[in-house]
């Protein structure tokens, strides 16, 4: 695929290394002739200029490109006029970055197809591991819902699996369960694997150390969740 990325700040211009690193075409514009410089190397093609200037915008081929990522943070203005002249050339796929909730709901009035978060991402990020671990990943499906791996607390330790009532206590439903396998690699080395591990067929099994939930449920049913183990 193909995209481009305005605005090359810490966040852009990862972004950008990233999606080039897996083998995507980036082009990607700034400002800031320090911040073109820094990313030069790693991406196909680089532009310094002031995405709020109509005629510098309309050199690159905004029409020709899968997304175009708005990744401008600091700006506030800048970051809107140019997704209003990215709307107004025609640009059939915009993703922009919000830093706050008004940055937030004018993207939203301005329709653009996906609105990015990675302060709060981060900052939701980093709650959950410092509460259930450094081994929680999240993915959130909707504003306030997310599937969440994390690693079984020890609070369970020992308890049945059919009798945990995950969704009657708390409102999550667990929707899978991998446990560490030991074996031997092809040169005999001893590793441990993560396997799926199916609860639903031994109505005996227990919650054992090591073995990691993977549950849907609301933020909120997490922070219950969180503060009833806690």
């Amino acid at each position: 695929m193909r995209y481009i990325i305005i605005g090359l700040g810490i966040y852009g211009s990862n972004l950008a290394k990233d999606l080039t690193a897996m083998g995507h075409e980036v082009i990607g514009a700034d400002s800031r002739p320090s911040n073109v410089e820094a990313v030069k190397n790693y991406i196909s093609t680089v532009y310094t200029f002031d995405s709020t200037d109509e005629t510098a915008l309309n050199v690159l081929p905004l029409t020709d490109v899968d997304v175009v990522i708005v990744a401008i943070g600091e700006n506030f203005g800048a970051s809107v006029k140019t997704v209003a002249l990215l709307k107004k050339a025609g640009v059939k796929k915009i993703y922009a970055r919000a830093v706050d909730d008004i940055h937030q709901a004018i993207l939203q009035g301005m329709s653009v197809d996906r609105i990015l978060t990675p302060e709060q991402r981060a900052a939701f990020d980093l709650t959950q591991e410092m509460l259930l671990g450094d081994t929680t990943e999240a993915l959130r499906i909707a504003a306030h819902h997310y599937v969440m791996r994390f690693a079984a607390p020890e609070y369970f330790f020992g308890q049945k699996y059919a009798a945990l009532s995950l969704h009657a206590n708390f409102g999550l439903d667990l929707i899978a369960v991998t446990r560490p396998v030991k074996s031997r690699n092809i040169i005999g080395i001893s590793t441990v694997t993560q396997l799926p591990f199916d609860w639903h067929t031994d109505t005996e099994s227990r919650v054992e150390d090591g073995d990691i939930f993977v549950c849907y449920g609301s933020a909120s049913a997490f922070k219950k969740l969180m503060n009833y183990i806690g």
